[in-house]
């Protein structure tokens, strides 16, 4: 037997290595990645401050103001967008509302829009010279600030709070509510005694969740907070308009560590919720569904409240729109296509945002895809750290991640910023690929695999082979979600950005800076009907796909 023969036949906790020598392989290169790409950046934001510039951000009076900002503004966002979000989700999955299914695509429709279109529609609808407060009101009032902030920001994350709740409260036994009545408790008592408290890991996962993503947004407060200081923006004003690193990397310490241990919790109450809803049952038990309905009073209530938040979302729509064909928003509201022909002057901008957010989808749904193959679907030493490094980036807000890449970049005198920027939109949404993708492995039966082995097939290529193919919906949704998030990412690229690598995010906000509000809006709403474009293909790809395999399967 020579030596490859005995390395063929080593096994690890019973499993046989033999065959596998390329997923070592790979194995070592994600291992080597998640370290140099989140681990190493990091490690360089917690290492670049001194002592004197953890004193001076203590002693300053500036920053506790930011940091309390911060904060407030986090409680109140996160109240708000997760009070609609559940509310609204109520309503489409038990409230009995009519057009159920059109009010359920809404947040999904928002979920998918560039980020920054919201704090450019507010300006816009809410703004000095805005539609609303201008126009149909006629007041002369500045939002600009707290209020403007939470605003733009509850619109902008109550889709997600709508999202886990409503899978929160489509997994509730409907078996229990029946109990209830046949005990004779009303509607308000049974969604006070057992809809409410079965809805609460949902809710707190909400919190947590959305709580983490209002601490890191960036480009909401840096369009609308005006001088209402909080740390994400500080973080970039700190490094790149007085060149402070220090005084940056404590600033994005105190911002990350609140995160990480809200990151914690949310993960560690998701898997408590997992277990609860399996001891308590679900609404795939043989019970069906139930057709009560609140009474009509309740049922209009709801239906009113679905109909207000619509109108808001449509309107954020609207105000890009006619923002795009007006001449002088608020002041000249004369049809033009000026705006639309200065798209043209911005044609690097939108293809390196194009380019970029492509090659990054791809780099992180790969990458999400062999490790979740590696950590729940073999016995490799180190999965468990795998597991940990790659949901890491979903912990860390946008900025920090930012400075991070920033000063990993000048420590190694890497000054590559296509690489740069490419890295950083796919470690930003490689955590969301890996959950969606580990979710997506754990529903196929082991048995594929066994079958698959005992033919001869290595783990390489049962992956690329047999798992990612039956998982094609998951690597579908995985890269779009990535994509349609990374062409209008602001956050973290903002600090990449050079002259040759400019984006469409980060010249939206610098033309909304300088006032010329038409052309910013514009360039949103290519962007907006490009995500959405790339969306509707995709999912004809994948229902032709479909057809196709189904076409083929009566044939045989």
């Amino acid at each position: 037997m020579d030596g490859r023969s005995k390395i063929a036949d080593i096994k690890y906790k019973g499993i046989s290595l033999k065959g596998i020598s390329s997923l070592t392989v790979v194995f070592g290169v994600i291992c080597l990645a998640l370290t140099c790409c989140i681990i190493f950046p990091l490690c360089c934001v917690f290492l670049t401050p001194k002592i004197s510039d953890f004193m001076q951000v203590s002693a300053s009076s500036v920053w506790k103001q930011a940091a309390l900002n911060t904060f407030f503004e986090c409680v109140c966002s996160t109240a708000a967008s997760v009070l609609i979000g559940y509310v609204y989700a109520y309503a489409v999955i038990k409230g009995g509302i009519p057009f159920k299914r059109f009010f359920s695509f809404i947040p999904l429709l928002h979920l998918v829009t560039p980020p920054f279109v919201g704090g450019l529609a507010f300006i816009l609808l809410l703004g000095r010279q805005g539609f609303i407060t201008s126009t149909l009101l006629g007041l002369d009032v500045s939002l600009y600030g707290f209020w403007g902030l939470l605003i733009a920001q509850t619109l902008c994350f109550f889709p997600m709070a709508y999202m886990i709740c409503a899978q929160t409260l489509q997994n509730i036994n409907p078996a229990l509510e029946q109990a209830a009545k046949s005990l004779g408790a009303g509607h308000f008592k049974i969604f006070l005694k057992v809809i409410l408290p079965l809805s609460a890991p949902g809710i707190l996962s909400a919190v947590l969740f959305i709580a983490v993503s209002v601490m890191s947004d960036f480009g909401n407060p840096m369009i609308v907070a005006g001088r209402y200081k909080v740390l994400a923006v500080e973080i970039y004003t700190q490094l790149t308009g007085w060149v402070k690193g220090g005084t940056s990397a404590v600033l994005g310490i105190m911002l990350v560590i609140p995160s990480l241990i809200l990151f914690v919790l949310q993960n560690k109450l998701t898997k408590n919720a997992m277990l609860k809803i399996a001891t308590v049952g679900s609404s795939s038990t043989s019970v069906s569904a139930s057709n009560d309905k609140p009474n009509i009073a309740v049922r209009v209530l709801l239906t009113l409240f679905c109909i207000f938040i619509s109108l808001c979302v449509f309107a954020q729509f609207a105000a890009i729109i006619a923002g795009s064909f007006q001449k002088l928003w608020g002041i000249n509201r004369s049809f033009t296509l000026d705006h639309i022909k200065s798209i043209a002057l911005c044609k690097l901008e939108l293809c390196n945002s194009i380019r970029f957010a492509s090659e990054a989808a791809v780099i992180s749904t790969v990458v999400a895809a062999v490790a979740a193959f590696i950590v729940y679907r073999t016995e490799y030493p180190l999965k468990k750290y795998i597991d940990s490094v790659i949901q890491l980036p979903a912990a860390v807000p946008g900025t920090l991640f930012g400075l991070a890449f920033s000063l990993a970049a000048a420590k190694l005198n890497f000054h590559n910023s296509k690489v740069l920027i490419v890295i950083a939109i796919a470690v930003g949404f490689v955590p969301f690929s890996y959950r969606t993708l580990s979710s997506a492995y754990m529903q196929i039966k082991s048995t594929l695999d066994d079958g698959a082995r005992s033919l001869g097939a290595s783990r390489i290529r049962l992956l690329f082979s047999v798992i990612m193919p039956v998982s094609k919906t998951a690597l579908f949704n995985s890269f779009i979600y990535d994509f349609v998030r990374g062409v209008g990412t602001m956050s973290a690229v903002i600090f990449l950005v050079s002259f040759n690598t400019p984006l469409t995010s980060v010249k939206i906000l610098n033309l909304a800076e300088q006032g010329f509000w038409g052309d910013a809006a514009a360039l949103a709403l290519l962007l907006t009907l490009i995500t959405f474009g790339v969306i509707g293909a995709g999912g004809a790809i994948i229902n032709w796909s479909d057809r196709k395999i189904n076409w083929r399967n009566r044939k045989k």
